[in-house]
C-alpha cells in the first residue's frame, strides 16, 4: 500500500485542508484588537477590570480609558464581540466621562498628562511609576534642609524624652484625622513637627487643603499640602499621632521659636439663620486661636461648615505672647467641653458635619476665662453651666506662672 501523504491522510478523516481566508483588516481595527487584547490579559491576571484614578498605574488607568470608548463606539462592539469571551462590553458597568472619538493612544495619555513616547508603541514604556509613587517621590525630593533646625531640634529631643519616660504616648493616626500647627507625628520612622498651617483654600475638586511647613527630625522641612500629609499617615501602617496627655507648659519664658511667638484668641458669633442659632446668639460662640490674621480666617465663612455656613462677627480678640498655640486651644475647648454647642448642619455637599468649636458661654465669661489665663490661674477654675459662671475648684493649677 502507497503510503499517503500528510494531504491525504487529512483528507481521508474528513478535515477540511481549505486555507482558511484572512479576514483582511484596516490597521484602525488592528490596533483596536490589540488594545482590547491588553485589557482582557489585564483582567485575567489582576481578577478585576482596570480603573480610573491618579493612585493607579498609568497601565491600568489607559486601559480604563481606553475600554470605556471601545464601549461607547458600535464599531468597535460589532469588532471585539466575537473576542469577548470576559463580557467586558457589557453596558452595565459604568462609563468615565470623557471625550475621544478614536481609540488613539497617544491622544489618551495626553489626557492622562503622559507625553508622548518617542518611539515603540505606548505598552512598551519602561520604568513608568504609577501617581502615587511620583507623589511620594516628589514630597521627598521637595524637602530642603531646615536653617532653623536649632529652633526644632529641642522639640525633638524633648519629645523623645517624654515618649520614653511615657509623659507622651502615640495613637495610631486616624483616616483623615485634622491637623494642626504644633502637631507631632511619626511618618515613615521620622518625627514629624508641623510648624505652621497656613490659609485654607478650596482646590480644583472643591475640597479644602492648606499649604504647611513641616519638619522633620533629621533636619529638613517641607511646604507639602496637608491633605498629602494626611494621605502619607494613612498609607504608613506605623503612621502614628504623637500626643500629650497632659496639658503641659501653656506659657513659654523663651522664645523657641515662631509657633511660640504670638497668637490671637479669636471670639465669633454666627449670622446664620438656623433657629438655634438664632434663639440663642447673645452666648453661642466660636472661639479659637491663631497666629495669622483673624479677618482672613473668617473671610471664607459662609462656605465653610467650621463655621456654620454662614458669615460670623468678631466679638472679642485677645492678644497672648510666647504661648503654645495648639495647646492653648486644646485647653480652651476642654475648659469649656461642658457647654459645647450640639448642632449638626450639612456642607455645600449636603454631607452632615458636627463643627466642635461652638459654645454656649457669654462674652463676659470668655473676658474672665483669659484673664486668668494671663495670670496663670485658669487651673483653679472650672466652667459651671447652671450658674453661667467660673468657679473655684480644689486642686493643682493646670500649668504655672511663665518664669
Amino acid at each position: 500500500m502507497a503510503e499517503l501523504s500528510d494531504l491525504e491522510l487529512l483528507d481521508a478523516l474528513g478535515v477540511d485542508t481549505t486555507p482558511e481566508k484572512k479576514i483582511a483588516r484596516s490597521p484602525r481595527e488592528e490596533r483596536i484588537i490589540a488594545g482590547f487584547e491588553e485589557i482582557q490579559r489585564f483582567v485575567e491576571q489582576q481578577g478585576r477590570l482596570p480603573a480610573h484614578g491618579e493612585e493607579n498605574d498609568i497601565f491600568e488607568r489607559l486601559y480604563a480609558t481606553r475600554l470605556d470608548q471601545i464601549r461607547k463606539q458600535p464599531e468597535c462592539r460589532e469588532l471585539l464581540q466575537a473576542l469577548d469571551q470576559q463580557g467586558l462590553l457589557d453596558d452595565s458597568c459604568q462609563e468615565a466621562d470623557v471625550a475621544v472619538d478614536e481609540i488613539d493612544d497617544d491622544e489618551l495619555l495626553a489626557q492622562l498628562g503622559v507625553p508622548k513616547p518617542s518611539e515603540g508603541d505606548v505598552t512598551h514604556l519602561r520604568h513608568v511609576k504609577s501617581r502615587a509613587e511620583i507623589r511620594a517621590a516628589e514630597e521627598i525630593a521637595n524637602r530642603t534642609p531646615c536653617k532653623e533646625f536649632d529652633q526644632f531640634k529641642a522639640i525633638f529631643e524633648a519629645v523623645q524624652k517624654e515618649l520614653d519616660s511615657g509623659i507622651r504616648e502615640t495613637r495610631p493616626f486616624r483616616d483623615y484625622a485634622e491637623v494642626r500647627e504644633g502637631d507631632l507625628f511619626i511618618l515613615s520612622g521620622q518625627k514629624v513637627y508641623i510648624a505652621e498651617v497656613g490659609e485654607d483654600f478650596i482646590t480644583e475638586y472643591d475640597r479644602k487643603d492648606s499649604r504647611l511647613r513641616v519638619i522633620y527630625d533629621n533636619g529638613t522641612e517641607s511646604d507639602i499640602l496637608l491633605r498629602s500629609l494626611q494621605r502619607a499617615l494613612n498609607k504608613d501602617s506605623a503612621g502614628r499621632r504623637i500626643i500629650d496627655p497632659s496639658p503641659g507648659p501653656l506659657f513659654s519664658g523663651v522664645m523657641e521659636s515662631k509657633d511660640l511667638a504670638s497668637g490671637t484668641i479669636y471670639v465669633l458669633r454666627s449670622k446664620s439663620d438656623h433657629p438655634v442659632i438664632s434663639e440663642n446668639r447673645d452666648v453661642i460662640h466660636k472661639i479659637g486661636v491663631t497666629s495669622g490674621s483673624v479677618e482672613k480666617r473668617i473671610a471664607n465663612a459662609k462656605l465653610d461648615p467650621t463655621f456654620l455656613m454662614a458669615d460670623v462677627e468678631v466679638a472679642a480678640t485677645y492678644e497672648l505672647y510666647n504661648i503654645n498655640r495648639s495647646k492653648l486651644e486644646n485647653i480652651i475647648h476642654k475648659f469649656f467641653e461642658t457647654a459645647r454647642l450640639d448642632i449638626e448642619i450639612n456642607d455645600r455637599f449636603g454631607h452632615p458635619v458636627t463643627p466642635r468649636e461652638w459654645f454656649l458661654v457669654p462674652l463676659f465669661v470668655i473676658d474672665e476665662m483669659v484673664e486668668k489665663i494671663k495670670n496663670g490661674t485658669i487651673g483653679e477654675y472650672l466652667y459651671d453651666t447652671k450658674s453661667a459662671a467660673l468657679v473655684p475648684v480644689h486642686k493643682r493649677p493646670l500649668f504655672q506662672n511663665p518664669t
